[in-house]
This record gives C-alpha cells, sequence and structure tokens, in this order.
C-alpha cells in the first residue's frame, strides 16, 4: 500500500500559507512523487484564516480531501483555533510560538497570497518602522501582518502525537527577514515528515525566485539558511 502522508497548513491571509503548499507539491512531482493540493481560503471580511491541504505519495491518492492530518501546522492563534477540527491521536502538531497577533487589513488585500510572506502593504504608505528595507532594489515596501500579542494560548493546543513549538515569526523578523517566514516553515516540514529531501526543496525555490536569486544572490543564501533553521529546529526537537 501506498505511504501518503497528509498535510494541513493554516495561517493568516500573507503569510504564505498556499506557497509553502505550491512548493511542496512542485518538489513532490520532480522528484517522482503524486500530489494533491487543494486550497481553501478565508471569508472573514478582515482576514481570515487560510488552509491549505496537500497530500505526497508514492502511489495513488484516494480522496482528494481528509479530515485528520498526518502533520498539521497553524501558524497563528487564529489558525490554532480554526484547525482543531484537523488534529487526532496521530498527529505530529507543529505550530509557531511567536508572541504575535493578527493585524486587521483592508478588505483589498483579503485572500490574496504571495510567496513573499508580507504582500505590499495594505494600511500604510511605507513599511513599518521596525521592518527591513527593500531586499530586491525597486521591490513595493511591505509591512507584516501579525503584531505583539499573546501568542497562542496553550489551552488551544488539542491532544495529539507530538506537539512542536517553533518561533518561526521571531526568527524571521529578528534574525534574517520577514519575507522568508514559510521558508522557515517549508523547512520544519520537511523535517517533520523526511516526505522529501531538503535538496528537492532548493530546487523548487530555484525555479519560482530564480530570477530574484540572480538580481541578489544574497536573497537565495537567506532563503536557504532560513530552510535548513526550521529543518534543524524540528530535527532537533523530534
Amino acid at each position: 500500500m501506498a505511504n501518503t502522508i497528509k498535510i494541513a497548513i493554516a495561517g493568516e491571509g500573507g503569510q504564505g500559507v498556499q506557497s509553502i503548499a505550491q512548493i511542496l507539491a512542485e518538489a513532490a512531482y520532480d522528484e517522482g512523487k503524486n500530489a494533491l493540493y487543494i486550497p481553501n481560503f478565508g471569508v472573514e471580511q478582515r482576514g481570515g484564516v487560510s488552509i491549505a491541504f496537500l497530500q505526497i505519495s508514492d502511489g495513488q491518492i484516494g480522496a482528494p480531501r481528509f479530515i485528520e492530518a498526518d502533520i498539521l501546522i497553524p501558524l497563528s492563534p487564529r489558525a490554532v483555533k480554526r484547525t482543531q477540527m484537523h488534529a487526532g491521536k496521530n498527529t505530529i502538531y507543529v505550530y509557531d510560538n511567536s508572541l504575535i497577533a493578527e493585524g486587521e487589513v483592508n478588505d483589498n488585500i483579503v485572500g490574496m497570497q504571495y510567496f513573499d510572506v508580507t504582500p505590499p502593504c495594505p494600511t500604510a504608505d511605507e513599511a513599518n518602522s521596525d521592518q527591513q528595507g527593500d531586499i530586491v532594489a525597486g521591490e513595493t515596501k511591505t509591512c507584516s501582518f501579525t503584531r505583539p500579542g499573546p501568542g497562542v494560548d496553550p489551552a488551544d493546543i488539542p491532544e495529539v502525537k507530538k506537539v512542536i513549538a517553533i518561533p518561526a515569526n521571531d526568527i524571521a523578523k529578528n534574525e534574517l527577514h520577514p519575507r522568508v517566514f514559510n521558508v522557515i516553515v517549508l523547512g520544519a516540514i520537511i523535517a517533520a515528515t523526511d516526505v522529501l529531501p531538503l535538496d528537492s526543496i532548493k530546487k523548487a525555490l530555484e525555479k519560482n525566485l530564480g530570477s530574484k536569486f540572480t538580481a541578489n544572490p544574497k536573497l537565495r543564501d537567506m532563503n536557504y539558511t532560513a530552510l535548513e533553521r526550521g529543518y534543524n529546529l524540528v530535527k532537533k526537537a523530534m
């Protein structure tokens, strides 16, 4: 029987949730595996949780949808609450324990998904003062979709096989750059599942961001650092 890994990733619109799933699906295809990716966008007027459902298998994939995930990754306090139904006794649960809360955004940005975690700032003409400047010359200034807050309430964490907390948002913001938040999460998913080799994700990143990497080689280094940082965080916790 084919080994199928069921992955559910959830976060705020703009955190790059759907892009994480797309990169994983592309990498799986390139490795000769089957992948089935179904996006689910939030319907709340401001913000809203976006969920990506992804299955990766060595053989055929059965039902397109699933309830219980093998690995569940909620990336905001609201996503933790929204995804309770997808956690089960055999689920590996990886969540972001950064001290954040969701930011409210203008209606025109709701549902928009970017590979870069921070899309063009919907609430200000300039980037937040605590954000770094442009990485690639000429890119639109961006601002974070999160703000300081209490973080995830431990009481909201469901009963699962294993819980792993990683400070992905804090690492991205304070050590690397907010744009590579979701690349940290990519590394964490690979470490938790071993479903794909890390090099396959690097190849997928090259395919999607190759032109930006060529324009600014430091951007490649930072993405690779973020990928490996997320991978090592979870491997140590496993």
